[in-house]
């Protein structure tokens, strides 16, 4: 891992310090390796307590000065401290700058600013937690922090959802408001401080989740652990963290989260995912139902004209059925086209042509398609298909090409067949077929464009639909 890699990984957990000791931090990183010049790269506020920088500092530069603090730190690799509550902005302000070393050599600086002036009364929570902050402020100084980040950043606990200080022997010594009253929803009773660690999280072992390792082996502090505890309706999300002094263990930090209710959300979206996709497949199999019953309508007429129309029906009905098909095996409302659009040629070439083989072919893509445009795109590719044989190829033995060419918010289409071609005097506005209208109006829907005309690379008609397509 390269210094920035590091520093990097150190940025996405160095929340904890600054809640733990109820501070601003701010990274110095140092511009060639003199250390004569510091630029600020990142700043993070706690959540624990006030400000004690009221403005953005990052992109701001140290100029050489070896009396400042962030300089001495870097040039020493001990930390410099500016206390008696100096004034920053009106308000009393103790300064640290921390070394960050790597290999015994300097390679940032973490300035901590504390504001003294809404600075928490001192009790258990703060005592333990500027404790923990003194025990990762020298981890950092060794480069054994950042830890192992966590797998999940959105359900990752933060200090301030709830603490539990481990001792090296296994026992609870604090535990914040908030962990005790998140054991309490577990099912915990009795005392919370003073029990055994691991032979608590054991009583709620029936309701254990390891992440990434396993609880029984691992509880013990060496590793960075993450885990879920889930009983009696109520869950916890737990973070250990092994603490170490220079050469002996300094015991564990948990951080714990009351999940309950980010998990009966969960459960929410689940079903309602569920009931979305279980209502697609059943529109499906009632279109599907539609098309048969047509079917068996269309094979008792004896009009052509009556056949036909029913079976233009059933090919409408179809289409869409397969759009409702390819969203019941979706978990979002969006839809790859490219498979819908391979049915409906599979279909159209089945079903138009009335005698000879007709080829329906894409060559492209077209990407994923919003499930509110999906329906009507596939009706009007189908409809387009079915004019190119009956109309183009006179349906007779041929191909038809589809044609997709995707930009991010546009589609266009180009459906091409090698047939016969238009009449001279033909006028897309004059056209009177049902086909066409169903066309026009879906595309108006769609706020596109559509224009058919005779290609000029050889006999035949290319249709070309132009259409915006959001992002999705």
């Amino acid at each position: 891992m390269t210094d920035d890699e590091w520093l990097d990984a150190f940025v996405s957990q160095w929340h904890l310090l600054a809640d733990l000791s109820f501070s601003d931090l701010v990274l110095w990183k140092a511009l060639g390796e003199e250390g004569d010049v510091f630029e600020c790269t990142a700043q993070i506020r706690p959540v624990t307590g006030p400000t004690a920088l009221e403005d953005d500092i990052v992109g701001e530069r140290i100029e050489y000065d070896p009396e400042h603090q962030v300089t001495v730190a870097y040039m020493t690799h001990e930390i410099a401290e500016t206390s008696n509550n100096a004034l920053s902005a009106g308000i009393p302000v103790d300064v640290w700058a921390i070394p960050v070393l790597r290999n015994d050599r300097p390679i940032a600086v973490i300035e901590r600013h504390t504001n003294q002036m809404g600075m928490r009364a001192t009790g258990a929570l703060e005592e333990n937690f500027l404790e923990a902050a003194e025990i990762l402020t020298q981890m950092l100084m060794r480069g054994e922090f950042p830890l192992v980040p966590p797998s999940d950043k959105a359900l990752a606990p933060r200090p301030a959802d709830g603490v539990l200080r481990i001792q090296p022997d296994g026992v609870i010594s604090y535990a914040s408001p908030n962990a005790i009253t998140g054991y309490r929803r577990l099912g915990a009773s009795g005392d919370i401080e003073g029990e055994h660690f691991r032979e608590l999280t054991r009583q709620l072992r029936e309701g254990v989740e390891a992440v990434g390792q396993t609880v029984n082996a691992d509880i013990d502090g060496r590793l960075t652990l993450e885990f879920d505890v889930e009983t009696r309706g109520a869950s916890m999300r737990f973070v250990v963290l092994p603490l170490w002094f220079e050469t002996t263990s300094a015991g564990m930090l948990v951080l714990c989260r009351d999940t309950t209710d980010l998990r009966r959300r969960d459960r929410m979206l689940v079903t309602k995912d569920a009931t979305i996709r279980e209502i697609h497949h059943r529109v499906k199999n009632n279109l599907q139902t539609v098309a048969a019953l047509l079917r068996m309508q269309s094979r008792r007429l004896e009009s052509p004209e009556g056949k036909e129309a029913l079976r233009d029906a059933m090919r409408r009905v179809s289409s869409i059925a397969m759009v409702h098909e390819t969203l019941s095996y979706s978990l979002v409302e969006a839809v790859a086209f490219d498979e819908v659009c391979d049915k409906i040629l599979d279909m159209v070439g089945d079903l138009a042509a009335s005698h000879g083989t007709v080829r329906a072919v894409r060559r492209g893509s077209f990407g994923v398609i919003p499930a509110d445009m999906a329906t009507s795109l596939s009706m009007v590719v189908t409809e387009l298909c079915q004019n190119a044989i009956e109309h183009g190829l006179d349906s007779s033995s041929g191909e038809v090409e589809v044609v997709p060419t995707r930009t991010p918010d546009q589609l266009m289409i180009e459906i091409l067949d090698a047939g016969r071609g238009l009449p001279e005097d033909f006028k897309l506005a004059n056209q009177k077929s049902l086909g066409l209208s169903i066309i026009s109006t879906l595309i108006h829907d769609l706020h596109g464009s559509l224009s058919i005309e005779n290609r000029q690379d050889g006999p035949g008609t290319v249709a070309t639909i132009v259409i915006p397509v959001p992002k999705v």
